[in-house]
């Protein structure tokens, strides 16, 4: 069984000038153990996901329709103590700029203690203990010393380890880590996304991991998702997908990532932009700015259907 389901979820905000569709009928499935990457442009809805899922949507912002299961379970309608037991305790979440995660305020070890001691039945000295571990396994030199320091007297990549710490304290089930690389250094990026994957697969947990960076994706993902405006283009194994993708905004995607072994003046470009949310077109999203759109683009939305290893959002794949 899947770990995470989540099954035609809708996620709207409510305006004075009417109600905006952020999320669209997104699907998709995490297995245990298994690291799923959700890519695509900003504004995409890749932070939405992760937010509806961790129960965490700004307000007005708000899951409209559709569900999302976890082992088993629905949570998407769950009252806010419910969710708030499951979040950090079975799902941890790691955001894009440590300094948000972490309360200026306190200790790391005093926020790793806590969050230890909130989740599982263990003693203050237990939780220290643990604590130390945690720090070591991610890689922070002088643990024991390092626990009682503030975070402005880590570095960026320092900070985010902590983060990470953080996220595993309860060893929850499944990590949703939110451009967890973002704000660091291409050097630091490395060494944070292999500490993610080597501690994913020694804790046993499942990730999502959002990105807009498709070399992370490559390095890190066993299965990819593609978002565009708010609905999923193209799921499917994370070597399918960047090596024969089937529907054409991927196809876009993957053509302007330079290539070491080809030489090429240009880069390949996807004309115009992402359509704001009040301005989604009729049929498939993607068809403004795609080559090969024909009538039936502009008029009928395609489903997710098979395109050989993968699945794609395309009437192209499957003309029938």
């Amino acid at each position: 069984m899947a770990l995470l389901e989540v099954d035609r979820l809708k996620v709207e905000f409510p305006t004075r000038r009417g109600t905006l569709l952020a999320l669209d009928e997104v699907s998709f499935s995490i297995e245990p153990g298994e690291i799923l990457g959700v890519v695509g442009e900003s504004g995409a809805g890749k932070s939405l996901t992760g937010a509806a899922i961790i129960g965490l949507l700004e307000p007005p912002g708000r899951v409209a329709g559709g569900e999302i299961r976890f082992e088993g379970q629905r949570i998407d309608n769950l009252p806010r103590e419910k969710m708030r037991a499951i979040r950090g305790r079975r799902i941890g979440a790691i955001f894009q700029d440590p300094l948000t995660s972490l309360n200026p305020l306190y200790t790391v070890g005093r926020q790793l203690i806590e969050t230890i001691r909130n989740h599982l039945p263990v003693s203050e000295s237990e939780a220290r203990q643990r604590a130390i571990k945690l720090l070591q396994e991610t890689g922070i030199p002088a643990a024991e010393q390092r626990i009682d320091q503030y975070p402005h007297q880590f570095s960026g990549g320092m900070r985010q380890r902590v983060v990470i710490a953080l996220a595993l304290a309860a060893e929850p089930r499944l990590i949703v880590a939110d451009e967890p690389t973002t704000a660091l250094d291409v050097s630091i990026q490395a060494q944070i996304i292999s500490l993610l994957k080597r501690l994913c697969k020694e804790h046993g947990a499942a990730v999502m991991l959002v990105t807009h960076d498709m070399g992370v994706i490559a390095e890190t993902c066993d299965r990819v998702a593609v978002l565009y405006a708010g609905r999923v283009a193209e799921i499917g194994p994370v070597h399918e997908v960047i090596h024969q993708p089937a529907h054409p905004y991927t196809q876009g995607l993957m053509g302007s990532i330079p290539a070491m072994d080809e030489d090429r003046e240009r880069l390949l470009q996807i004309d115009g932009a992402m359509p704001r949310l009040n301005a989604i077109p009729t049929g498939c999203a993607f068809n403004p700015r795609c080559p090969q759109a024909d009538d039936r683009c502009r008029h009928e939305r395609p489903e997710l259907m098979d395109a050989g290893a993968t699945r794609a959002a395309c009437w192209r794949v499957n003309p029938a």
